[in-house]
This record gives structure tokens, sequence and C-alpha cells, in this order.
């Protein structure tokens, strides 16, 4: 199980593959505990969430309701690219994650759509776009000359634009690449450069006028991934009040189709004060 050496004592190859059913055990055991408290009305237990840089989607708001109505239950954040998310849930290590999907399927896990909305262009009050059509339209293409303020690879908003441009047929170049909205935020209204995000997170930035893509328009979607199967209490507890708080289900904005018994619970959770 393990190998010696003068400094440390590393996994060998039969304890490396012991390592995911030890882990998956552990899991179990603590799974069963929390279904004996929850049967006896108290919901205690652990939840591992993970998510990637530039995702939140009201995260926070399902995080404090959970913890107002089950304070026994602890929950860890684990914050990490999209690839190492999806291993951590097959793993066992993460419980549930909050990720905006990449080109790979996610096989072996459960998904549902959280929120679907468009991505805008921010600028400088003062830089006035020529380009812009009277509806405030753009061409990608013409974007791609301006000074770009890009995310750094690996955030989740990086990968969806360079799949935008790379559908147009349109090479760009980042003049700068930083690693945080309040970074890009600030570089924008100083006139330094325009960004592409996600219109809730433009929505920070009133003071700032806004464009959108005549062709090849940007779409932002945010999906809650988990292991299948029955959810446990805990995780059960996260995932209704992710539904029933966040804004994209309180309003119906951007629910496609088939979502519709989804937007009846979250109006439910609604009126229930949830």
């Amino acid at each position: 199980m393990f190998g010696r050496t003068t400094h440390r004592v590393p996994l060998t190859p039969a304890g490396e593959s012991f390592v995911p059913a030890a882990r998956a055990t552990l899991r179990a055991a603590e799974l069963a505990r929390e279904a004996v408290d929850a049967v006896r009305g108290q919901l205690c237990g652990r939840v591992t969430v993970g998510t990637m840089q530039g995702v939140w989607a009201g995260l926070h708001h399902a995080l404090a309701a959970l913890r107002a109505e089950h304070p026994g239950v602890v929950v860890r954040l684990r914050q990490a690219a999209v690839a190492d998310i999806r291993q951590a849930l097959r793993e066992g290590t993460v419980d549930l994650a909050v990720v905006a999907p990449d080109r790979r399927p996610q096989r072996g896990l459960a998904t549902r759509l959280l929120s679907r909305e468009d991505m805008v262009l921010p600028a400088a009050p003062r830089r006035a776009l020529a380009e812009a059509a009277p509806n405030g339209e753009v061409r990608l293409a013409d974007v791609a000359r301006l000074p770009l303020v890009d995310f750094t690879p690996g955030w989740a908003i990086r990968y969806t634009v360079d799949r935008v441009f790379r559908a147009a047929g349109v090479d760009r170049s980042a003049t700068f690449e930083v690693n945080g909205i309040g970074a890009a935020a600030e570089l924008v209204r100083n006139d330094l450069g325009v960004c592409i995000m996600p219109e809730s997170i433009a929505d920070r930035l009133p003071d700032l006028p806004r464009y959108r893509s005549d062709r090849h328009a940007p779409h932002w979607k945010i999906m809650v991934v988990r292991p299948p199967g029955e959810a446990p209490p805990a995780v059960a507890a996260l995932l209704r009040h992710s539904t029933c708080r966040h804004p994209a289900f309180r309003s119906g904005y951007g629910m496609p189709p088939g979502e519709h018994r989804a937007r009846r619970a979250a109006r439910a959770c609604s009126r229930a004060g949830g």
C-alpha cells in the first residue's frame, strides 16, 4: 500500500487504486448517518459544492438559505476547472457542482439547466462604437479589432467566448488577460478595452453601456451537475434552494422548453417564502 523512502511515504500503485474505494466507503457511512438523522427530523451531514472561476449563479443565496434552514449541515466549497470538478464528482469528493458546460459530455452524471442568458459587451461611456447598429448590435469581426479584456484560460467565460469567435471564423487576441471580474470592470470603465461577459455580471456595471452581437450571439448556460441516483438529504435540500431561489426560475427568464414543471415548482417555493 505504501512505498517507503528516507524522505516520504508515497502510495504504491495498489494504494492509489485503493483510495477511491476507501473514499466511497467513508462517504457511504456518512450518508447512512445522514439518512438516520433525516428520519429523526435532524438534517445534518456535509455537502461539498464544486464551482468554476466566473460561475456563481447566485449560489450564495442558496447556501445561506440552507444554513438558515439546516444549521447542522456543513457546506464546503471547492473551486476548480470543470474537468477537475467532473472527476471529483465521479470520485465522490464533490457532491454537487454548479458549472458552465464545456465541449465534453457529462457522461455518468445527472445534469439540469439552472439558467440561460445572453452575453453582452460593456464599454466605457466615452467609447462610442461607430460600428454599432442603431439597435446596439455589433459584429464580432469589428469587436476583434478593439482592445479586448479577456479572462484567463480555465474560466468558463473564456471558454464560451473562445467558442463563439471560433464559430464565427474570427481571430482575436486579448490586450488584457485578467483573473477577476473586478479587474475586468475597471479596465472597461477606464476605456482601456471592452469585454464580453454574461448579462447578469454586466448588470453589476449599470453605468456602462452595453452592446450585443448581431450574429453568433454568445449564450451563457449554467448547469447543476451531480452523481446519478437519489440525492442524499442534505444535497437534496441544497438543490431545492438552488431551484427556488435562482432568479431565472423565479422570473422564467431564459427558460428553455421542457422546464415548465421546474418553473411551477420555483413559483410554489417563492409563494411559500422559500
